[in-house]
């Protein structure tokens, strides 16, 4: 029996997710939105490029919960977007009705799934659908790492000249202003970025990826990033539905992992057929606890205004 997907919101990010998933032939999808017409024909459309791509799996646009029963994945990306000007949290209030209501169904018609909110501000939205949805910790993240590392290892590839997927590097925190991007951590193929490159440059690359959503934001004036995020969130259902055991960063709920308690933050997680099975901890210097300790502030003043 194929896996069933079901994606919730049709827009940019949610039809590019779908289309990740068939191409990486995850199973059959369900895209979902309260819009009439655009997930049935988004659907439509894609799964009409199956014989063009090789794929086989089925596609199917709904305004009805009904039809994602027995989702082993659901993403959330269901919300308004970014706009210039826009923080990520000028969109909580707004997105946090929707983040909760999206939640309730899919966990009422799909009791059993794991869940990736991709909604922003996606720390505090993950924490909605985590109270909202009632699943356990190890069945829900908020996917923002794996975006946030795909930035800083394409800067850093450019910037170095390599193939970026030779790069690893690493984010941690708030999917936002204050997150981490680790210069310690960071490597080609095993040898340190602060050996390729001067600390200034490293320095640029860090602010770049921290603000590397408001510069597409600003680029495309009426919406935010949809490539990158649409196959970031597929990259974590492929790891738990193919049980491959990824390390990935995710937003997940944390309990003692890095003296942090009751609240969702980025940090490296295995995915696997149980969802987030590890959180890998390590030692991490002063200037990183601290610049990690804004981002734990920064998140519990949203979810706080979730009143959740």
């Amino acid at each position: 029996m194929k896996n069933k997907i079901t994606i919730i919101g049709a827009g940019n990010v949610g039809a590019t997710a779908a289309h990740w998933a068939l191409v990486r032939k995850l199973g059959n999808v369900v895209l979902l939105d309260v819009m009439e017409g655009i997930p049935q024909g988004k659907a439509l459309d894609l799964w009409e490029s199956g014989p063009l791509h090789g794929f086989a799996g089925m596609v199917r646009g709904s305004n009805d919960y009904a039809d994602t029963a027995g989702s082993d994945v659901v993403i959330i990306t269901a919300g308004l977007a970014r706009k210039p000007g826009m923080s990520r949290d000028d969109l909580l209030s707004k997105n946090v009705a929707i983040v909760k209501s999206c939640a309730e169904e899919a966990v009422r018609h799909s009791p059993d799934c794991f869940m990736i909110v991709v909604t922003n501000p996606i720390d505090a939205m993950v924490h909605t659908a985590f109270k909202a949805g009632g699943l356990a910790r190890h069945r829900i993240v908020g996917m923002a790492g794996v975006l946030d590392s795909a930035r800083y290892r394409t800067f850093l590839a450019e910037a170095i000249g390599v193939a970026p997927q030779d790069v690893y590097a690493p984010v941690m925190g708030i999917h936002g202003d204050n997150m981490l991007p680790l210069v310690r951590l960071a490597n080609v193929a095993g040898v340190p970025v602060t050996d390729l490159l001067p600390a200034a440059e490293i320095e640029e690359i860090v602010k770049r990826t921290q603000m590397g959503g408001i510069e597409i934001v600003n680029h495309l004036k009426t919406g935010s990033a949809f490539y990158t995020p649409g196959l970031a969130a597929v990259e974590m259902a492929e790891a738990v539905l193919n049980d491959t055991r990824r390390v990935l960063p995710c937003a997940a709920y944390l309990e003692g992992e890095f003296g942090i308690s009751g609240c969702f933050l980025g940090v490296p997680v295995v995915l696997g057929a149980g969802g987030v099975e590890r959180i890998l901890e390590f030692a991490l210097t002063d200037a990183e606890r601290a610049a990690l300790e804004l981002s734990v502030q920064a998140v519990s003043k949203q979810t706080a205004a979730t009143g959740l």
